[in-house]
């Protein structure tokens, strides 16, 4: 089962990370400045990513593939690690799809 992973990034904003249930990091978000808005941030995931037109697919200046997946009002809601190969980057988008769904919600280092 996949896990959402609230914590606190050295300048105090907060940030999820994404899961799968190997304990791999499959999304990362951006930094929110509330507890609401982050949990805002981690519900758009629920909502969005069953949709295939709300994955964003890049390529990095070192040719590697990554995701971004997006709200409907085109904002990023997280992105995906770097990956050596298209079929490995398609294989992290269905484990969002998979994984977001029925996540648990843990928080570490809240102060």
């Amino acid at each position: 089962m996949g896990k959402f992973i609230i914590s606190t990034r050295k300048n105090g904003d907060l940030q999820f990370n994404l899961k799968a249930g190997n304990g791999h990091v499959i999304l990362s978000s951006e930094g929110y400045k509330s507890k609401t808005a982050c949990n805002n941030g981690i519900e758009s995931v629920r909502k969005n990513a069953a949709d295939d037109s709300r994955y964003e697919k890049h390529t990095s200046s070192n040719g590697k593939c990554y995701f971004n997946l997006k709200a409907t009002n085109g904002q990023v809601i997280g992105t995906s690690e770097l990956y050596e190969s298209l079929s490995g980057m398609e294989n992290g988008i269905e484990s969002v799809k998979m994984n977001s769904a029925n996540a648990i919600i843990m928080e570490e280092q809240l102060e």
